[in-house]
């Protein structure tokens, strides 16, 4: 009997446990490693781009070895069984370090203790404390002794407790709450990041490992999110072999255990954590083994992977038809009957605790930045206020002020009872854990962001300080709007999944899983190691619930409930664009890029044309000032064309018309608006008269005729680079078609259209507006000059109402005359 033995006997039997549990999840990892490595190759040939945009720039990661508390405490030392003054010390890599002194821990000397705490849990009373420890201790004896004796007597009156499920539990002590609240938050960000930094990995042995624990824990029955995914993979696979060793154990030692309840139980603690570390120690020697070997196999599929792509994607595809073709009726009668009524309200759950910790996030962030103003309006010291922006980028980082924002999100857990009883979910920390740590990212980024387009050391004027921050500030959380949306979309997303996917897996178990043995023929011999019938018939099933899951959250924004937005807001664009205006220091990168210019197509309104009458349309390219008001003349936007900052404007924004996407962009309105108001004649302005009842040599005859009379049209050469466009200088052009009797003329005022250059060149040209008036200039009097120019222009104008007459099919149809699109080369 391993439990009445002597310790090394013991430590046999959980070797071979161990031994035994990693030869069962080898196959997995193995499988799954050749999957998630032709997905990497496939996405890496593809140039897959699976993140979705944000608009706050993204802060870089901080630097290793941030110490984010350092601070002297009693803690508890278990070998001496007594508290000690001990100097602790956190740094960004979320460990706790225990020092005899502050001295040994500025001269480097090895931390006394050293603390990992993923899986743990952070309580500050003893009666939390002694319940969650007692349940974690199945004492068989079961007597009352001792009831009231502490389990740990305290010296002082402000304890927290750090549990761990596998290791040995940490003691602190304070002599103050508010010392007590401030290590305890900065415990719980340790725990938070411990356990999910990293699952948050995308690389695909990352991927290849937590499917393969995912596949093994369905083979034994379990579905679902297993709490105890926690840490790194050592330790993931370590907490899998104790899941199993545990039970035996407790039948085999406890009641075999004699003396007092306290000393029992901390026996059987120190049991279970050397259990653990022989654990740790053998899973991380045979986990090397696996991934090595697994890494050999992928260099030997590599070059297969690569030269078939496409046939091992046809393959696979071919594969997903046949096994949707017999799932998919079961799964949606599965989804209808047992999950798709229940989405909507659980989402309603779910958005209001979500999203009040979002707004507090946000709350937060104006109110710091509301104390800056504030502060620098009374003492209109620069000094004071460059220090209070650089303390304003520690503010993700102060757990006490960011505790109450993770509070909001706590109260999911009232969540959990009603999940308990439909679905059979028992825990949902992962849930609340990811979005206290997207909170967290979110609220850098909003710091970094406004850090970066205000700094003090360049505010010139001070008079005009207060009014840039609330400008900044206005504009930082008109982003952090946007992205908030995205990411709370996102948690919606995966909680709906993860909550309702075990529901149908264990539905479909019985039926449909042993039949997908029989769809193995269906996969070429060559690919049976990248292709697994299992995963594909996971994607189904998760694509299946993924699907009415944004059908509930699609509805949900579209009511604008909680503040979400629809995928398709065309505000972003605007917010994009206007922070630039203040302020892009050099070097910086744009932390969403700007969208690329919509490829020109035909664009039409049945409000703007009647009958046969013919839409005409009067293009005017000006310089954009400011995309977001959209409010300049086109006076201002001409003559603010040089400066510096709406260069930098012009860098990323991007106006994007077309009617096509129900977007309509500031430019678009002043199209619009322009064409009301077409009635009156546009001065120095050549027209091209078009007769549409005229042959069509006839028409581009009269169409040279009146291109190369006009004195105010200006075109770039068009042989250039085909990455260069036509460039039409401030003025317009006037098509005015007469078909029949009835004669149309419309005209559109104004259209604003800017690109991001291209190249720093771009930018040196644009310099000033000085010199981009003479580059026009110069470029004019070469075009007067140069017959070919006007006639390659006249043939572009000829072959596009070409291609439109082809299109509409027949003469007299009324024109669609689309958008023209010119870049500033």
């Amino acid at each position: 009997d391993p439990g009445a033995a002597s310790s090394p006997k013991r430590r046999i039997w959980v070797t071979g446990k161990t031994e035994a549990t990693i030869k069962n999840f080898s196959p997995h990892y193995r499988r799954q490693y050749a999957v998630a490595f032709c997905r990497h190759v496939q996405e890496e040939l593809e140039q897959h781009r699976h993140s979705q945009s944000r608009f706050l720039k993204t802060r870089p990661a901080g630097e290793a070895g941030t110490v984010l508390y350092e601070a002297e405490l009693l803690h508890f030392a278990e070998d001496l069984k007594k508290w000690k003054d001990r100097y602790v010390v956190i740094k960004n890599d979320y460990t706790v370090n225990c020092f005899e002194t502050k001295e040994a821990y500025q001269k480097g000397a090895s931390p006394k203790y050293h603390v990992l705490p993923a899986g743990g849990k952070v309580l500050t009373s003893e009666e939390d404390y002694n319940l969650l420890s007692d349940k974690h201790f199945p004492d068989p004896v079961g007597s009352s002794e001792e009831a009231a004796a502490a389990f740990v007597p305290l010296p002082k009156e402000f304890p927290v407790y750090l549990w761990q499920p596998f290791c040995r539990h940490s003691y602190y002590c304070f002599p103050e709450p508010g010392a007590q609240r401030r290590f305890s938050a900065v415990l719980g960000d340790c725990v938070r990041h411990s356990n999910h930094d990293f699952l948050k990995q995308t690389t695909y042995e990352v991927e290849a490992f937590l499917e393969a624990i995912q596949f093994f824990r369905q083979e034994k029955g379990h579905y679902g999110t297993w709490e105890m995914i926690t840490g790194t993979e050592k330790e993931i696979l370590s907490n899998l072999v104790m899941e199993e060793l545990l039970p035996n154990l407790q039948t085999m030692i406890l009641p075999k255990m004699k003396g007092k309840r306290n000393d029992r139980k901390r026996a059987w603690f120190g049991i279970v954590e050397e259990t653990y570390g022989l654990v740790q120690q053998q899973v991380a020697e045979g986990l090397n083994t696996l991934k090595e070997e697994c890494r050999e196999f992928a260099k030997t599929l590599e070059g297969t992977i690569r030269s078939d792509m496409d046939q091992i994607l046809n393959s696979k595809n071919f594969l997903a038809g046949k096994i949707k073709a017999s799932v998919s009726e079961p799964a949606q009668k599965c989804c209808t009957e047992n999950i798709q009524p229940f989405l909507a309200s659980i989402l309603e759950e779910l958005m209001g605790p979500v999203s009040s910790g979002f707004t507090e996030v946000r709350t937060l962030f104006d109110k710091e930045v509301n104390e800056i103003i504030q502060d620098f309006q009374k003492t209109n010291d620069m000094t004071r206020l460059k220090e209070n922006v650089d303390q304003l980028m520690t503010l993700p980082f102060n757990s006490v002020k960011m505790e109450p924002c993770y509070l909001k999100v706590n109260l999911l857990q009232e969540l959990l009872q009603d999940l308990k009883s439909r679905f059979k979910v028992y825990h949902i920390d992962f849930v609340i854990q990811r979005t206290q740590n997207f909170m967290q990212e979110l609220m850098e980024n909003a710091v970094y962001t406004f850090e970066q387009l205000f700094s003090p050391s360049h505010q010139a004027d001070s008079a005009k300080v207060a009014t840039t921050i609330e400008k900044v500030k206005l504009r930082v959380l008109k982003q952090y709007d946007y992205d908030s949306s995205t990411i709370r979309k996102k948690i919606f997303q995966e909680a709906l999944v993860q909550i309702t996917l075990p529901t149908m897996q264990k539905t479909l178990a019985s039926t449909c899983k042993p039949e997908l043995q029989r769809y193995e023929q269906y996969i070429f011999a060559d690919y049976t190691s990248v292709i697994q019938v299992e995963n594909v018939y996971e994607e189904i099933l998760h694509q299946t619930l993924l699907e009415e899951a944004l059908k509930v959250i699609n509805e949900a924004a579209v009511l604008r409930k909680h503040n979400l937005f629809e995928d398709n807001l065309n505000v972003p664009c605007e917010s994009v664009s206007s922070l630039t205006e203040l302020r892009t220091p050099v070097g910086s990168a744009q932390g969403t890029p700007a969208k690329a210019p919509a490829a020109p197509r035909a664009e039409g309104s049945d409000t703007e044309s009647h009958g046969d009458e013919t839409l005409v349309v009067t293009g005017k390219i000006v310089w954009e000032k400011d995309a977001e008001e959209g409010k300049s003349s086109d006076k201002e936007a001409g003559t603010s064309a040089g400066a510096a900052g709406d260069q930098a404007s012009r860098r990323e924004a991007v106006a994007v018309t077309d009617i096509g996407d129900k977007q309509e962009s500031p430019s678009a309105g002043h199209t619009k608006q322009g064409a009301a108001e077409g009635k009156s004649a546009l001065e120095n302005v050549s027209e091209c008269v078009v007769s549409t009842e005229g042959e069509l040599k006839a028409q581009q005859k009269a169409m040279e005729e009146k291109v190369a009379s006009g004195t105010d049209t200006a075109v770039k050469n068009s042989e250039a680079s085909p990455k260069k466009e036509l460039k039409v200088p401030e003025g317009a052009v006037e098509e005015e078609v007469t078909s029949g009797s009835q004669t149309v003329t419309e005209k559109v005022s104004e259209i604003k259209l800017t690109f991001p250059p291209e190249s720093v060149a771009d930018t040196e040209i644009l310099a000033s507006a000085e010199k981009k008036s003479n580059i026009e200039n110069e470029t004019m009097g070469k075009l007067s000059q140069n017959m070919k120019d006007k006639q390659m222009f006249c043939f572009l104008m000829f072959f596009f109402l070409l291609l439109l007459y082809l299109k509409r099919g027949k003469y007299g149809s009324r024109f669609l005359s689309p958008t023209l699109h010119f870049g500033v080369i």
